[in-house]
């Protein structure tokens, strides 16, 4: 019966894949018409240095982001992260997130997510050089997830994400989900994972900066900004544990993702791993986008034992076309 169960799931599972995936198909006539693109900076150290092909392996906390059904592999304790990654043209970066399990609940996670675009000084119509203030444009994203095993072999996991756009004296407020699933076959470490990111309505932008008074007017005015979709993706995953010899372990993993807004990616990686301790990481992201900026990832990673805790601490580099490459700083703690 619970064979039968496990078979059923993953039929259910293939079917909605294959179907989700068609309907968000990357349509390269899209390029540029989604908003909210926060959402899209990866997170983590372990799963940028391999190109983010971590859809079906991803564990623990670092699966908040990648997909959040991983984070049932936590289950017990708690553990957390902080990531600093200084992106693309002096915007800095700030992660952190924390999970833990609950018995006979399943595990809990949040994460925060803060995106420094630096200081700007304000230009306007009729002071085009300057007005002499200034602001800092923020993007924060604060999600809440759940994530359960359902049986032996399928997890499932659900994160909430709350988004928030401050820029001067306009903002954006709106939600997203992310929802998804991993099969383990119980075959040498094969996985499978599903995974929808950054599904919501639309969001716009709306404060006082949009106010005008017109020269022949007293009386203000203010327009509506236009309406713009998130980035939803559909992601499948697969990894396969092909060495596991003593204290040596290995794994490929690869990820389809399909864009709503971009052309489709893929994405494949490696990882070495010496004892459980000490890591070694690789991978490659491709898209057929003109002007797609991102290709090689390499990574390192120790877990030192700290009493009965464990701290982790990871590095990421990961190419980047046009701009500095990025760089990624993750410490993770587990007790």
């Amino acid at each position: 019966m619970v064979i039968m169960k496990n078979k059923t799931i993953l039929l259910v599972l293939v079917i909605l894949a294959f179907g989700l995936s068609s309907a968000f198909a990357g349509n390269e006539n899209r390029i540029g018409t989604a908003g909210a693109q926060e959402l899209l900076i990866p997170a983590g150290s372990r799963g940028a240095s391999m190109a983010g092909a971590v859809v079906a392996d991803a564990s623990g906390v670092d699966a908040i982001y990648w997909n959040p059904a991983g984070l049932a592999t936590l289950y017990e304790g708690t553990e957390a992260m902080f990531t600093h990654l200084p992106y693309i043209a002096d915007i800095d970066v700030e992660y952190a997130a924390v999970g833990t399990a609950v018995e006979d609940f399943g595990t809990l996670g949040v994460a925060v997510k803060v995106v420094d675009v630096g200081e700007w000084e304000e230009t306007t119509q009729d002071d085009p050089e300057g007005t002499g203030r200034f602001y800092g444009p923020t993007l924060t994203v604060v999600g809440l997830t759940y994530a359960k095993s359902l049986t032996n072999n399928i997890n499932f996991g659900v994160t909430g994400n709350f988004i928030r756009e401050n820029i001067f004296e306009v903002s954006a407020t709106g939600y997203s989900f992310d929802f998804g699933f991993t099969y383990e076959t119980r075959f040498r470490g094969l996985k499978f994972g599903f995974v929808m990111k950054n599904y919501g309505p639309d969001m716009h932008f709306e404060g006082r900066g949009f106010d005008r008074t017109a020269e022949d007017e007293q009386r203000p005015t203010s327009s509506r900004n236009a309406n713009f979709e998130l980035p939803t993706s559909f992601n499948l995953g697969i990894s396969y544990n092909f060495l596991q010899s003593g204290a040596n372990s290995a794994t490929l993993a690869g990820n389809f993702r399909a864009n709503n807004q971009a052309n489709d990616y893929w994405q494949g990686g490696m990882e070495y791993g010496y004892d459980e301790k000490f890591f070694v990481r690789a991978g490659y992201n491709y898209s057929e986008q003109e002007g797609y900026i991102y290709g090689a990832t390499l990574g390192l990673g120790a877990a030192i034992p700290v009493g009965g805790s464990t701290l982790t601490l990871e590095y990421t580099w990961t190419e980047t076309e046009v701009f500095d490459n990025n760089q990624y700083y993750t410490v993770k703690f587990a007790f």
